[in-house]
């Protein structure tokens, strides 16, 4: 995905990464000058040899051979450790950098609210974590620095070209002067296909996570090979990119290495002349050669480099995509703190609308009022769509309310830290997401600190005991998003580590609804004693549900129009009767109208 709107120059937007990396400058600047050592030591060297060269028709010259070697081999030693010592400061750093920029890029993912991950691809983050973040590290640690040795180089060395004649350094000159134009339309275009090509990048990464996700869907329906088309295709396109890059940067490259070749092919005709006409010495000629053929590396470099620079550009773009993203969700600037909290949950007048939702479309929850005093357990019903999850939500600020207010014990809960305020509130969802990592480790999330007594005692109300016999028990490593394991398997862990937080509020979004009959009746009868002590609110999509509640919610069009105790309501309301015909065991239906 890309953003349209008016982006700042190279130079604006790779500013921006330093204050990332200031400890990894002092280095940068070091490994800079030694470059830029090694190149000036390179650019020395012509300078002796054209006094050996002047010297030949004189009497003495081979006491000039012998000093001339050893100087110039000592030169070349000592460039070659001017690259090596350059080598050695920018490479460590770099990776500290990278580190540093993926630990704040993660971090902000983790901060930004339920929301953004709604809109976003995986693969786009995924592709900004890693495949960004490598340019920009290789940019500082190799690109910058040669960028600016090579272009101190280049002006020392256009200097050096005129001390030798000012006609050569003026031919030299003239010619390679429409590079400059060369490299300015190849940086306004490259950069278009630059950011098109890693944001193919990004959608190829999103078609790999969604198929490896969903592999057992594509093999149930025999889609594997539409996939692997619809995959192809995509990658044809990212193919036709790069190689749309690659022509980009090889047209610069023939022309940093024809120019600068014909340049030098002119300035030793017009050298001869020089010659003959008693203007130049040979060895004055000589030495602009082989100084000219020193400034072929970096003016050739430039292409790469340039290209380099433009990449690095873009993936730092991507990067600040995702910092410069609003939270909306912050906490307070002088939280509330809490000592102890009773669990008295109140819904006071909630209004909610998705941003992006047409002016003419109605609030999804249009004016909710709705009280859990504390150990109370409140199932809340209605047809799909009335927004009943979205509520749920709301409670641990997964989402922001758009006016109202939903309260903890008579506090705002945006008055309280999101840290705070979840601690005191947990969830069991219905679709249970597992990470890669041991049965205890799961279970224990939301509780690090808790005892085995604690996590024995949560596994057995969830009913969860299976996991005993799993291959190497509690430590056993379940498989990403815990797919080895069955539906009704994964929601009972979830659930599992909800009780094992020891919430004030707690907060099931029908966490039962792949239980078999029997389990079923097994975790409700297990809950009805984590309840008495917790205030619950509990999302039902089955009649059996409704009945670890307390009382019940009836949600229609985004409002509770109904509460009470089910008998009374089955016995009073018509739409609620229409609500609990509609449940079943595979959850309900969408009301016809």
């Amino acid at each position: 995905m890309s953003v349209s709107t008016k982006k700042p120059g190279n130079v604006r937007t790779l500013l921006r990464i330093f204050p990332f990396a200031k400890s990894a400058l002092p280095r940068v600047i070091l490994g800079i000058f030694a470059a830029l050592g090694a190149h000036l030591i390179a650019l020395a060297i012509p300078q002796y040899l054209r006094g050996l060269i002047d010297s030949f028709n004189k009497v003495g010259v081979e006491s000039l051979i012998w000093p001339t070697f050893f100087t110039v081999l000592a030169l070349g030693v000592l460039e070659a450790t001017m690259v090596l010592l350059r080598r050695w400061l920018v490479l460590t750093p770099g990776t500290f950098v990278e580190a540093g920029l993926r630990n704040t890029l993660y971090k902000k993912l983790q901060d930004l609210p339920v929301a953004f991950h709604d809109k976003w691809p995986s693969g786009q983050l995924l592709s900004r974590a890693t495949q960004d973040l490598s340019l920009i590290r290789r940019w500082l640690s190799f690109g910058l620095v040669l960028l600016v040795a090579n272009g101190v180089t280049i002006v020392v060395g256009m200097v050096v070209l005129f001390s030798f004649h000012w006609i050569l350094g003026t031919i030299f000159l003239i010619i390679v002067a429409p590079l400059w134009v060369i490299g300015f339309n190849f940086e306004k275009n490259y950069h278009k296909t630059a950011r098109l090509s890693q944001d193919q990048a990004g959608d190829l990464a999103t078609s790999v996570e969604q198929s490896v996700h969903g592999i057992r869907v594509l093999k149930a329906f025999g889609r594997g090979a539409f996939m692997s088309d619809k995959f192809s295709k995509a990658a044809a396109e990212l193919r036709k990119t790069e190689l749309k890059k690659a022509g980009m940067v090889s047209s610069l490259w023939w022309y940093l290495s024809v120019i600068p070749e014909l340049a030098v092919g002119v300035a030793l005709f017009v050298g001869v002349w020089l010659i003959q006409d008693g203007q130049l010495t040979i060895g004055a000629l000589a030495a602009f050669l082989l100084t000219a053929a020193v400034l072929h590396w970096p003016m050739d470099s430039i292409g790469f480099l340039l290209s380099m620079t433009i990449d690095a550009r873009t993936a730092v773009e991507r990067f600040f995509e995702v910092l410069d993203e609003p939270v909306g969700i912050d906490d307070p600037t002088k939280p509330k703190q809490v000592e102890k909290v009773e669990g008295r949950l109140v819904f006071e007048d909630v209004h909610f609308r998705y941003q992006d939702a047409p002016a003419e479309q109605p609030d999804l929850l249009d004016g909710v009022n709705l009280e859990l005093m504390p150990g109370e357990s409140v199932a809340l019903i209605g047809v799909t769509g009335c927004g009943k999850t979205t509520l749920t939500a709301l409670a641990t600020r997964l989402y922001e309310v758009t006016s109202g207010s939903v309260k903890i014990d008579g506090i705002d809960i945006r008055d309280l830290n999101r840290e705070e305020l979840r601690s005191h509130i947990a969830m069991a969802f219905e679709d249970a997401t597992l990470f890669s990592a041991t049965v205890r480790e799961n279970v224990l999330l939301g509780a690090p600190d808790a005892t085995e007594e604690d996590l024995k005692q949560a596994l057995a109300i969830a009913q969860a005991q299976f996991v005993y016999d799993l291959p190497d028990g509690l430590d056993t490593k379940i498989g990403e998003e815990g797919l080895s394991l069955s539906g009704g398997q994964r929601q009972r862990l979830a659930l599992a580590r909800a009780v094992a937080a020891k919430p004030a509020v707690l907060v099931l979004d029908d966490p039962l609804s792949a239980l078999d009959v029997d389990t079923e009746a097994m975790v409700e009868d297990a809950l009805r004693t984590v309840l008495k002590a917790t205030t619950a609110l509990i999302v039902a999509h089955r009649p059996s549900t409704v009945q670890l509640a307390d009382k019940v919610a009836l949600m229609q069009d985004g409002k509770i129009t109904a509460i009470g105790k089910h008998s009374d309501l089955l016995a009073t309301n018509e739409h609620y009767r229409f609500v609990i015909s509609s449940l079943d065991a595979a959850g309900d239906l969408i009301e016809v109208k």
